[in-house]
């Protein structure tokens, strides 16, 4: 019986600790990436953290049709390119 409350405490753990590190998909936070998703200009160390960031989001901003034409542009292609973030093939 301990070994079952054992491993179920270690299941939920795992569980808890997997959504700890969840990311929150929120298209506000490209807000460092607007100067370079609307010019030439180089990203900012800033905005490839937030890239990296909300890399598991981007198929979800690209199939939504309110945000697509802010996302899947060339200059935001170029941008994850230069932060070398891949971009995804959703």
């Amino acid at each position: 019986m301990k070994r079952v409350s054992f491993v179920a405490i270690c299941a939920v753990a795992v569980l808890f600790w997997g959504a700890a590190e969840a990311v929150t998909c929120n298209p506000q936070e490209f807000s460092p990436c607007m100067p370079a998703f609307t010019s030439p200009a180089a990203p900012t160390a800033a905005c490839c953290s937030k890239l990296q960031e909300q890399e598991p989001c981007l198929c979800g901003y690209i199939k939504n049709p309110g945000l697509k034409p802010y996302v899947d542009t060339p200059n935001a292609k170029r941008v994850a390119s230069d932060c070398k973030v891949p971009w995804p093939q959703c």
